[in-house]
């Protein structure tokens, strides 16, 4: 018989944050057009737009699995903090300091050092 096995609580802002990745991902798969644009915006390499869409996935894997096993919630919001950091350098060596970079890159930035913070806190 398996033990009791606690679940996060609350559990919805990683189940929020997971689905965000699942529906990025969808719209990276073929990239749609503002994403596209984005993309060529900050000069990411064509040749590696297809990477874009599993590494979504496994953000949402392991955020749903967070909720759960906090320390695999914990290591992907971190791996997520990384991305949008990254994210957000490429867009200010870019130059773009549109909604891209305020809406987009930076607030998604600040949603994962907030999970990441509640997550460090569970473990």
């Amino acid at each position: 018989m398996l033990g009791h096995i606690d679940v996060l609580e609350p559990w919805w802002p990683a189940a929020g944050l997971a689905a965000t990745q699942v529906v990025d991902a969808a719209l990276c798969v073929k990239p749609v057009p503002f994403i596209v644009q984005c993309l060529i915006d900050v000069g990411f390499p064509q040749s590696r737009w297809w990477l874009l869409p599993p590494v979504k996935c496994a953000a949402a894997v392991g955020l749903v699995a967070g909720i759960w096993i906090p320390a695999i919630g914990f290591a992907t919001t971190v791996a997520l903090v990384v991305y949008f950091v990254l994210a957000v350098v490429m867009h200010i060596r870019a130059k773009d300091f549109g909604r891209n970079l305020f809406v987009n890159a930076s607030a998604m930035l600040v949603l994962c050092i907030a999970m990441a913070v509640f997550l460090a806190g569970e473990l």
